[in-house]
């Protein structure tokens, strides 16, 4: 069980499978405990939603992954109507449901995923954690408690981040009006994301993202691992991380993030 799949090695340093496991169930009790007591409450970094939204939001995400690894494809008449399921009791259900799906399947198992270089179900461990880990911030934004991302888990998200979401989520689409109105608006100089044992360089231009691992760039950004990650996914204030240089393509980089972040 704790092999990945080599497409997820080719992306990165993965960790183990038993180890997004273990983070994906910290994170999520935590999730949970933080939420028990404020479900009403403001989710700063998600506008317009509650904390019961947020909850809601994650239990569904997981059930979704459950049906894709099920039927090997993606899920059809989604999302079912669970509106009628209290909300701490649907987030318990699902996330014993996902991970009863994860007992019985190794991660090199064929799946549905949206990510066209990895269909295993080593993507899904890997997403699962991450999603959890930035949702368990947002309901500690809440609360007011913000607690640390372990620096593994999140050098891994810095990388996920950038490869998937950034990269390949804004290239794939490049016909999507939003996301070529912001190439178009990049002036080509690179960022250089440095998170320590982790760093990008990043180039925005209008014909898309050009990732370089370990490069450097006229403009650097540097923070710790979990701190980055925060940044990376607009749960950190834009001055959380250090700037060396114009600002100006950092903030630019910020607003493609939070259009591939979405």
């Amino acid at each position: 069980m704790d092999s990945v799949n080599s497409n997820d090695a080719a992306a990165g340093a993965p960790l183990t499978a038993a180890r997004y496991r273990e983070c994906l169930a910290a994170d999520a009790a935590r999730l949970r405990a933080v939420a028990a007591d404020q479900l009403a409450a403001p989710v700063p970094s998600c506008p317009d939603w509650s904390v019961d939204d947020l909850v809601r939001h994650v239990a569904q995400v997981y059930l979704h992954k459950v049906a894709a690894m099920r039927q090997g494809a993606q899920p059809a008449n989604w999302p079912p109507d669970l509106d009628a399921e209290p909300t701490l009791a649907l987030f318990d259900r699902s996330f014993a449901e996902l991970s009863a799906e994860f007992d019985r399947r190794s991660p090199t198992d064929p799946t549905w995923t949206f990510y066209p270089d990895d269909q295993t179900v080593a993507f899904w461990l890997r997403r699962m954690a991450q999603e959890t880990a930035i949702h368990r911030t947002d309901a500690e934004l809440a609360a007011g408690a913000v607690t640390p991302i372990p620096d593994d888990l999140a050098l891994d998200g810095v990388d996920e981040v950038l490869r998937v979401m950034l990269t390949w989520g804004t290239n794939a689409f490049p016909d999507d009006p939003d996301t070529a109105a912001l190439l178009r608006a990049g002036d080509g100089r690179t960022v250089c994301l440095d998170a320590g044992a982790a760093r990008f360089a990043v180039r925005v231009t209008a014909a898309g993202i050009e990732l370089t691992p370990g490069g450097a760039g006229e403009v650097t950004v540097r923070a710790d691992p979990p701190t980055m990650l925060r940044w990376l996914w607009n749960r950190a204030p834009a001055d959380a991380a250090a700037i060396d240089g114009d600002r100006a393509p950092v903030d630019h980089l910020r607003r493609l993030l939070a259009d591939a972040t979405l």
